[in-house]
Parts: structure tokens; sequence; C-alpha cells
């Protein structure tokens, strides 16, 4: 008898879970610990900030900002999942198209095989574009090689993939469509003769580690630096420029890149 009554309480104890208080107050810690990450910054976004990471907590019970911010510190898969979830951007082909006509004619000057990097490179719109731009301009596909890269992973994993929507290329003529791109209803999938000119890599510009990936001729960051505070923009652009295979090669910044 004594022994039933001891499972039965052991039964009700296991059926009392404790409820963890929740605590989604103030996120400035996580702020700052994604600040000294990648560089971004929310300062003037503190209220978008605050939903975004509650509902990144909620749909991970996770009770607390103080809860996550532990987690992330020590768990890398929470940590890249926080940062996809925060980092998520939508571009298009040729967009600020100028930069790439200029890049184009200065390749053709060049004479010889190119490396280029695309920092950020999001979900892979600009690094096929320059790749385009540059097949398009008679360059041969054997001097081109483009590396995107950037701390989204599943913006590179849809790089990858190269398959885009008619909002995605709607700055596309019909024959470059037609010419690189596989068409199924309303997707685009980019075929292999482009795709194999770009590589993309999970990187962090602020990682030390981040400057093994080597030194290109032509640089390309935009639309990066608008999510930095001044230092931070000038940090990134120091290592940009440490970058450069020429120092005197001006870097192809975004109209909204201004330090």
């Amino acid at each position: 008898m004594f022994s039933f009554l001891k499972k039965k309480k052991e039964l009700i104890l296991e059926e009392e879970k404790i409820v963890e208080p929740t605590d989604y107050t103030d996120v400035t810690s996580i702020a700052e610990y994604f600040k000294n990450e990648t560089g971004v910054t929310f300062d003037n976004q503190i209220s978008i900030l605050t939903n975004k990471v509650m509902t990144f907590c909620r749909q991970r019970e996770i009770s607390s900002f103080s809860k996550l911010l532990t987690m992330v510190d020590s768990d890398a898969i929470i940590k890249q999942e926080l940062i996809d979830y925060l980092t998520t951007n939508e571009t298009f082909f040729y967009r600020e198209f100028r930069q790439i006509a200029e890049l184009v004619e200065l390749v053709k000057s060049y004479g010889q095989a190119v490396d280029i990097l695309c920092a950020p490179s999001a979900t892979g719109e600009e690094p096929y574009s320059i790749a385009i731009a540059l097949l398009e301009a008679g360059v041969p596909p054997s001097k081109i090689t483009i590396v995107g890269i950037d701390i989204n992973s599943d913006a590179l994993q849809k790089a990858r993939e190269a398959v885009y929507k008619e909002r995605n290329v709607r700055n596309l003529t019909d024959e470059i469509k037609d010419k690189y791109f596989d068409r199924d209803g309303n997707l685009y999938a980019l075929k292999s003769s482009v795709k194999s000119h770009v590589t993309f890599r999970l990187e962090n510009l602020f990682d030390p580690s981040f400057i093994n990936i080597g030194k290109f001729d032509f640089i390309f960051s935009r639309n990066m630096f608008i999510y930095f505070d001044k230092p931070t923009k000038i940090k990134a652009k120091n290592i940009l420029e440490s970058m450069r295979k020429n120092s005197e090669q001006e870097i192809f910044f975004g109209h909204a890149d201004q330090l």
C-alpha cells in the first residue's frame, strides 16, 4: 500500500511542472550583445527589437531575455538562429546598377582574372548581378571569381539555391531572364552558368578570423553600414580596406552607407 502511495505521489509531482515567470521588459542586454557580436545596432529601434526578440523567445519557450542571453552565449545554434531572425533582408537583381556598370568597365580594362567580394551578400542577388553583368560584357568566365559573405545562414542557403520570385528579377530584361534563368511559373531558377562563379560563406566581418578569406581586387559593401553606429562604421571600413589587393582601389559602398 505504501509503495502504491509513493508512486502516486511521484506521479503527481511529475505532473506539477514549475512554470518560470516571464520577463520581457528590458532588451538592452540583448541589444548590447548583438551589437558586440555583429556590429548591428538597434539604438533607434528598441521597441521593434523588443517585440521581435519576445516573439523569438516565445516560439522557443524561453521565459526571459536574461535566459536567452545565457543561452546564446553558450549555444552556437541558438545564437545563429537569433542572428538569422534579426538580420532578414530583401533585395533584388541590378539594384544600384550604376556601380556594377562601373565595375564592368574596370574589369574589362584590368585584363586579368579578378577576385570580387560582396559583403553582405544577403540572398545572392547582388553577387549574381555582378556575375551576369560581367558575362554580358564579354568577360571570359574563367576570369570571374566572386565571394559572397553574410552572417545570416538562412539567407545564404537561399542564395545557394538561387530560386527567385518575380519581384526579385523585376529590373532584368526579358532577354536576360530567358538567358540566365529557368522559369517555373512565377519562380526563376538561376542557371549554373552564373551560380558557378559565386561562392557563399557564413562570415562575421568583426570576427578576427575574417581576414583569412584573403584579399580582393574589388569589394562591394552596400546597405550594411546603415545598421552600424559611427564607431562601428569606421571599424568596418578599416577592415574592408585591409582586404584590398590594391590600396588605391575604392570600395563600392551603397548610397545609404556614408560615414
